[in-house]
């Protein structure tokens, strides 16, 4: 079947799932009042890292008595921080479905060395039994699977009287899906996810109760100054007010004091997350009229509105080899790469073959509706292309 080459493309054809768009209507010149070349301890760079925390708070809605701070290495930092900080004193329950979930649990087992952990396990497209969460237990999660496009339907499973902590790793969940805070212990993200900001930065946030472990609980294992989080038994409050473990890029802060303000400026978390839905929904439209594409994610309830994952469902290609399909669909990405009418949507390398649409708020619902247009092309030219050489 021939398809006709689309007449227009995306205004912003930017859908990778990290980092991801920039927010609409950015420019650089947006970044004028960066504090270039002056000290992240001076007034001037504390104020602003401080004002970072403070919209973080805002927009997120982040409880009063939660703490916020910013730390190095993006959320692979952040997340680390917190398990080499924070466990050790309880049984471990990891739930894993997606290549970054279960590379927290090689962190947990092979580096920390726990012995005492429950792995919950789901494949690519699925999501564990969350009911069988210990309470009792420490219990390490994502948020979002960002390499399958499946996320947890809400906090339920979690228990308000449980006795270990939850940590949350929300890098492509925050500002896009409602986060149920008095179940979160320690969530964490990265900036250049859902708002479109720079990367090697890490937002961590605590609750109270992971506080009172931080300050009860001393690892048995050496933390490298980047890690520590505490001073003399006591929690270290400097970082959670802008004052950093090692220097920021006051470049990248302006660019999240940009987006934090836009976000303001849509209507705050509601709206960001509706942006989201409105994206996911042109490629539910799409999928629906489309017979050659599905999601990865069967149930609806646990599908991704930011990392969306698709798989190519054509007979034609679920007949060929897993190499050969993998091989499907990087030429159906080129393809429209080479039109400039998309870039970076192709699957994780770990994760089963097909595309990854990146539908957070920063992305425009016309552009992804464009971009599906520019999918039937590539699809019709690829597997045309698949004819010929057979």
């Amino acid at each position: 079947m021939t398809v006709a080459k689309p007449g227009t493309k995306p205004t912003i054809p930017h859908f990778s799932s990290g980092p991801c768009a920039k927010r609409p209507g950015w420019a650089p010149q947006n970044l004028k009042d960066a504090a270039l070349g002056r000290s992240h301890r001076a007034k001037v760079g504390k104020a602003k890292l401080k004002l970072a925390i403070d919209l973080t708070r805002e927009v997120l809605e982040v409880p009063a008595d939660y703490k916020i701070g910013i730390v190095p290495a993006s959320d692979t930092g952040a997340v680390e921080m917190a398990l080499w900080s924070l466990l050790g004193p309880r049984p471990v329950t990891t739930i894993a479905w997606e290549s970054f979930g279960e590379g927290w649990v090689s962190d947990i087992v092979k580096e920390l060395k726990l012995k005492d952990v429950v792995k919950l396990h789901a494949g690519y497209g699925e999501i564990p039994d969350l009911s069988k969460a210990d309470k009792n237990s420490d219990i390490v999660f994502t948020w979002n699977g960002t390499t399958s496009g499946v996320r947890v339907p809400n906090a339920d499973w979690i228990r308000a009287d449980r006795e270990g902590l939850t940590i949350c790793d929300a890098t492509s969940a925050a500002f896009a899906q409602p986060l149920d805070w008095p179940k979160l212990d320690v969530v964490t993200f990265s900036w250049q996810k859902a708002l479109g900001g720079e990367a090697a930065h890490g937002m961590l946030i605590l609750s109270p109760r992971a506080v009172a472990r931080l300050e009860s609980y001393t690892p048995p294992w050496p933390l490298p100054k980047i890690f520590r989080m505490t001073k003399g038994g006591k929690l270290n409050e400097g970082i959670f007010v802008g004052e950093t473990i090692n220097t920021p890029s006051m470049l990248c802060v302006e660019d999240y004091l940009d987006a934090l303000n836009w976000a303001k400026s849509v209507g705050g978390l509601k709206a960001l997350i509706a942006r989201a839905d409105a994206n996911t929904k042109v490629l539910a439209d799409w999928k629906a009229k489309t017979p050659w594409v599905d999601f990865l994610a069967a149930d609806p309830a646990i599908r991704s509105n930011t990392s969306v994952c698709l798989k190519v469902v054509d007979p034609a290609i679920t007949a060929l080899s897993a190499d050969a399909q993998a091989d499907f669909a990087k030429k159906l990405v080129a393809a429209v790469e080479k039109e400039g009418a998309g870039y970076d949507f192709g699957h994780y390398r770990d994760a089963p073959a097909g595309l990854r649409i990146w539908c957070g708020a920063t992305v425009e619902a016309k552009d992804v509706e464009i971009l599906t247009q520019w999918l039937d092309w590539a699809f019709a030219e690829t597997k045309a292309s698949l004819a010929k050489a057979a």
